[in-house]
């Protein structure tokens, strides 16, 4: 019998890592990896509660999306989890072309047959908020950055790839999906728990597909992971489809529903029976002397830590987006290579980068559906070249789409979690036979996350 709470496919590696580090903080036990692990690869991590994929769907346009997510779906379904989770990033940006959240939908009704799939986007900690079907997140996770409304994000709804422009997720995934999408709004989680049920099962006697949670604060959290943990089990797992939010709320539900189960702690290894080896929320991750970073994020903060990051020592190599998108992009990544390589042998911290701005809308229309495909495998070689050469054991990249292309260049297998760092980018443990990557330390980090001095919480570790 399985003994996982939890599966889940991250539709990028940033996002995948998010979800990793919430379930590392609440004491399960995970693993991510690049593929569905082969048992040979799940031995490796004895006593697992959830494991992860990172997939790359996030930059994929529908039919390719199917292509990839059918078998892989239907592995993690057979692992027996009594949840399988589409993790999503909490910004919500998709569109019918590219990533398109509707088709994940359709997808899955060929493949669970649970009553509605549950939709939770809203991650209070990561600063993303859903209000009567609205959604709302902070300029930059782990700042203090304002909060706006999607649409009108200063950054998010000017992504050059998939703007967020419809605040409302219920009008947004409607232009992807034509199934049934109801609300459970903040009033009707705000109820007592028995009217709370009860108003869940009204929602659902309308016989919605989709069922999207409000979620304002952290403590509405375990409400929400009760609710949907009801209809979740082994024999008929339940899917969901949300950012880390899914992750937070079932586990502050499991950590809960074992606290009334005391008995149940001595006899049965499930959630809350053991504690984390480490108090994973103490832990501090060491400084280093310098870091590698590499960058195809087109966010405005992300620009930002850049610009932070070159004022105070740090070194930069360019990689000519419009380059590597010619016949010239060999030329291109060796040339990037050497030049990375040589300021780590100098012993400085080098950020390669795809422009100081990511990539813009003029290299996006060129490059078509496959933007993030061509600079994220470009920026992987330029880093796994670069690591080959050095002595540099931290590394981070920067940039939602590119990130899980990257991770293949680099060859990459697995991560788990070391240490938090910064809310939805923690410190990872890199698993990369045969790859001057293998026990690296590595970041993945999303456009959004950090504050202005990332890069040098980065080399200095958490404090």
């Amino acid at each position: 019998m399985s003994k996982l709470l939890l599966t889940f496919y991250g539709d990028d590696f940033t996002g995948s890592t998010d979800a990793l580090e919430q379930l590392a903080l609440a004491g399960i036990r995970a693993a991510l990896f690049i593929e569905p692990p082969t048992p040979a690869q799940l031995k490796r991590f004895p006593n697992l509660q959830a494991v992860g994929v990172a997939g790359m769907t996030r930059s994929m346009a529908p039919a390719a999306m199917e292509k990839e997510l059918c078998p892989a779906l239907s592995k993690l379904k057979a692992l027996g989890a009594p949840h399988v989770h589409y993790k999503i990033c909490s910004t919500f940006d998709s569109s019918p072309t590219i990533g398109c959240l509707g088709r994940v939908i359709d997808v899955v009704t060929e493949i669970f047959r649970a009553p509605f799939v549950p939709l939770l986007v809203a991650a209070p900690a990561l600063g993303r908020y859903t209000v009567f079907g609205n959604h709302f997140a902070r300029y930059g996770i782990g700042s203090d950055g304002e909060i706006h409304r999607m649409d009108r994000h200063p950054s998010i709804s000017r992504h050059p790839i998939t703007p967020m422009n419809e605040a409302d997720l219920r009008r947004h995934l409607a232009k992807q999906t034509k199934k049934k999408i109801a609300l459970f709004d903040i009033l009707k989680l705000a109820l007592p728990e028995k009217e709370c049920r009860a108003a869940l099962k009204k929602v659902l006697s309308g016989k919605p597909n989709v069922v999207l949670f409000d979620a304002l604060c952290a403590e509405q959290l375990p409400r929400i992971g009760g609710l949907i943990d009801e209809f979740a089990s082994p024999q008929r797992p339940l899917f969901s489809v949300g950012s880390s939010g899914i992750e937070m709320a079932l586990a502050a539900h499991f950590k809960s529903r074992s606290s009334r189960r005391e008995e149940a702690l001595t006899k049965k290894s499930e959630i809350g029976n053991r504690k984390p080896e480490i108090d994973l929320s103490l832990l501090a991750s060491a400084a280093t002397n310098q870091i590698l970073v590499g960058s195809g994020s087109c966010s405005p903060v992300t620009e930002e830590q850049i610009a932070w990051a070159l004022k105070s020592g740090f070194a930069e190599v360019p990689l000519k987006a419009n380059a590597v998108a010619s016949n010239e992009s060999e030329n291109e990544i060796r040339r990037a290579t050497e030049a990375a390589a040589k300021l780590l042998q100098a012993g400085r911290s080098v950020i390669v980068h795809t422009t100081r701005s990511g990539s813009d809308k003029r290299i996006a229309a060129k490059l078509k559906n496959n933007t993030a495909q061509i600079l994220g495998t470009a920026l992987g070689k330029v880093l796994r070249g670069a690591l080959a050469q050095s002595k540099v054991r931290r590394l981070c990249i920067a940039g939602g789409d590119t990130s899980s292309f990257a991770a293949r260049a680099l060859g990459i297998e697995a991560l788990e979690m070391i240490a938090p760092l910064t809310p939805g980018a923690p410190l990872c443990r890199a698993f990369a036979p045969d790859s001057p990557a293998d026990g690296l330390e590595v970041v993945f980090k999303g456009g959004q996350v950090g504050a202005e001095n990332y890069f040098g919480i980065v080399k200095r570790g958490k404090i």
